[in-house]
């Protein structure tokens, strides 16, 4: 198992306190500068590893970071803590986005990002709890993580705790008829502690969801099973922000989280290879230089 680092999870502790005096807006500009940062070390992870999901990757960075260092109650240093929020990945295969988060957050030294993808290093393709501080569960194949975030809700909500559970979903992974069956059960629980996060770029290994299996109108999917939905621009802090107010309905909360794959580098938006595909060397440095 990997440990924290210390004088990261200082900065953490730190950013988390100056954070919370300031506006919505002015705490955007920092997370901002984070996802920018998480973006960068992603291109160098995936270039090293010579593996990965760049492209979603990218799309769910803003989500991700605006989670772990503007919202979530947690602790860098006690990554057990009884109290302390829950965060699920449910899109597994996005693992270095969530590394390189964590990293960022102090929950283990950033020179391990490095080894992304090594042989027998703790930061394997998918998430591995038992490995990597700040895991919540192992995730990868699709259609897991969400009933296991659902799990989580409800025994938070039969003890009597106060800690939440966010869990966030590849869009591609709702044709898993076992997230409707965990968003059923949320809803027919009350789960008011429970946040869903659809990445939402529209696009799946090979081609576009709505080609792949039709998913809209989503969001009329999510009310219809009891949800309270919302709607946004999953690049923008403020909004992300905003969605993960509690529950104002006493219902689960539904965010259906507008992104782009590959967001951040022009030549890897909205494109479909760059769902696996790994940059050349002179990919990498206009990528770079695209992240400033």
């Amino acid at each position: 198992m990997l440990v924290a680092d210390p004088p990261l999870a200082a900065e953490y502790r730190e950013l988390r306190s100056r954070l919370a005096g300031l506006s919505d807006q002015e705490k955007a500009v920092e997370l901002r500068t984070i996802s920018l940062a998480v973006r960068r070390s992603i291109v160098e992870m995936i270039s090293t590893a010579k593996l990965g999901h760049i492209g979603g990757d990218f799309s769910v960075t803003d989500i991700m970071v605006t989670c772990f260092a503007g919202v979530l109650n947690l602790d860098p240093a006690r990554p057990h803590w009884p109290d302390r929020d829950r965060f699920v990945l449910s899109k597994g295969h996005c693992a270095a986005a969530l590394y390189s988060t964590l990293a960022y957050c102090g929950f283990f030294p950033r020179a391990e990002l490095a080894t992304f993808m090594a042989p027998l290093s703790a930061l394997n393709g998918h998430p591995n709890r038992v490995k990597v501080p700040g895991v919540e569960t192992n995730s990868g194949p699709l259609g897991h993580g969400f009933p296991v975030a659902t799990g989580a809700a409800l025994a938070a909500k039969l003890d009597g705790r106060s800690w939440r559970t966010v869990v966030v979903l590849g869009d591609g992974e709702m044709q898993e008829g076992s997230n409707w069956e965990a968003a059923m059960t949320a809803s027919h629980y009350e789960l008011a502690n429970l946040t869903a996060i659809v990445d939402r770029n529209r696009l799946q290994q090979g081609a576009r969801t709505e080609d792949t299996k039709a998913l809209e109108p989503l969001g009329d999917k999510w009310t219809s099973f009891g949800w309270e939905l919302r709607d946004i621009d999953g690049h923008d802090h403020v909004a992300i922000l905003q969605a993960l107010e509690p529950s104002t309905s006493g219902r689960p909360v539904a965010i259906v989280a507008n992104t782009i794959k590959g967001k951040g580098v022009s030549f890897m938006e909205d494109r479909v290879e760059w769902h696996h595909k790994v940059p050349s060397a002179e990919q990498v440095r206009l990528a770079l230089e695209e992240l400033v």
